[in-house]
């Protein structure tokens, strides 16, 4: 029974392929968007946590304000350089100490002018963040503590500025102040935002606040610490010094955060999967518009063939064949829809990750489960043509013109 059912379905399918091919549209292209939302989100979340990870796994980041995030430390105050040496001089296990402080800023060289990241901090930001240089030096210590007009750029200011030609002893003027370039660091490519980790300038923390803040305010301090060294011990301790700093009592709550990387990969982690289910969930509503296109080829298809109907039900055939027939013929259009939604997302992603520069993460899971959703809107969808066609009275449907 099943089997001939089976034929007659896909008679009917190939006897009209082109409305077939209209009517398993918006399955294909819901079952497509729903996989390539995943895939694609999936890749940009493993390209941060990689990103992150490239960190090590031993690495601490101290911020003002209770919660890491944009605006958390509003009305927090923030480190100075000497909370830094705290942390390096009195806590054992660490490995370097970087306070640092970064602004957006239009950087001015060989008549060109170019909007990149300058971040100012001490040789200890280049052990933590593991930079190289390409050529060139880091910072002297005296240089460090004078706050010397020096800077260390990355790639991208050298093609920008200077056509990928030697920058060593170059001058490059950042806002009313020339440095001179000392080092050029090894390409480091796109971090997992997006940014480009080769955009960047490096001076000294005292050049920084003098000549661009103005103020010893420390927005940001990261601490490497050894491998072998207890990573929770660390950031006790760490925590109760920052306390004793910055005055708390007993009943005070932190007014500062410290965050190790594995914390940083699950927060984020969370937050890439919780905008991945929600594009997916707005692409999975083409598969329900999908659905209520074939119900409405279905309906016209039993109109079409109420004669039919009407012969087969009038020579013997139970109903329940007759509402098997139409619900294999929904869920084959449903199914088809689905193979096709599949191989067009398999191809969508692989371009649109190699596009964005992010990993291709293919996932089983979500390809099953768009597949098998698909085949369920079909069962939903063609029930009721296929119980409509299987009620119909023999004799009426015999006399359908």
């Amino acid at each position: 029974m099943i089997g001939n059912a089976l034929l007659l379905a896909l008679r009917q399918i190939f006897r009209n392929p082109l409305r077939s091919m209209l009517t398993v549209l918006g399955i294909v292209i819901g079952v497509a968007a729903v996989i390539t939302m995943v895939t694609v989100g999936n890749g940009a979340t493993q390209q941060v946590r990689d990103q992150i990870a490239s960190l090590g796994s031993d690495t601490l980041m101290i911020r003002p304000g209770q919660r890491m995030g944009p605006g958390q430390s509003i009305g927090a105050p923030s480190f100075k350089e000497a909370d830094a040496e705290a942390i390096s001089q009195q806590i054992a296990g660490i490995r370097a100490v970087a306070p640092s402080r970064s602004n957006s800023t239009v950087v001015v060289a060989n008549g060109k002018n170019w909007l990149t990241t300058v971040v100012g901090s001490t040789n200890s930001y280049f052990d933590v963040n593991n930079l190289t240089l390409k050529e060139g030096r880091f910072f002297e210590p005296a240089e460090v503590r004078a706050g010397s007009a020096v800077c260390v750029i990355g790639q991208t200011l050298q093609k920008e500025l200077f056509d990928n030609q030697s920058v060593l002893g170059k001058l490059v003027r950042i806002k009313g102040f020339s440095c001179q370039v000392v080092g050029l660091l090894d390409a480091k490519g796109q971090s997992g935002f997006g940014q480009d980790k080769d955009d960047i300038v490096i001076i000294p923390l005292n050049t920084f606040q003098r000549r661009l803040s103005g103020n010893v305010r420390v927005p940001l301090i990261t601490v490497a610490i050894e491998p072998q060294s207890d990573i929770e011990r660390v950031k006790e301790g760490v925590r109760l010094l920052l306390r004793e700093r910055r005055s708390l009592s007993s009943g005070d709550a932190d007014n500062f955060n410290v965050l190790d990387t594995s914390e940083l990969i699950e927060t984020i982690s969370k937050t890439s999967q919780v905008m991945t289910m929600l594009l997916g969930a707005v692409a999975a509503v083409s598969l329900l518009v999908g659905g209520i296109g074939i119900m409405n080829i279905m309906l016209v298809s039993v109109t079409e063939r109420t004669r039919e109907i009407g012969v087969r039900l009038a020579i013997g055939a139970m109903e329940r064949e007759v509402l098997l027939q139409f619900l294999i013929e929904s869920i084959m259009l449903a199914c088809l829809g689905g193979l096709i939604g599949i191989v067009l997302a398999l191809v969508a992603s692989i371009a649109l990750t190699s596009y964005m520069q992010v990993p291709f993460v293919f996932s089983p899971a979500i390809n099953l489960l768009a597949f098998g959703f698909a085949a369920f809107i079909g069962v939903l969808f063609g029930y009721f043509p296929a119980r409509r066609a299987a009620k119909l009275d023999p004799i009426e449907a015999v006399r359908h013109e």
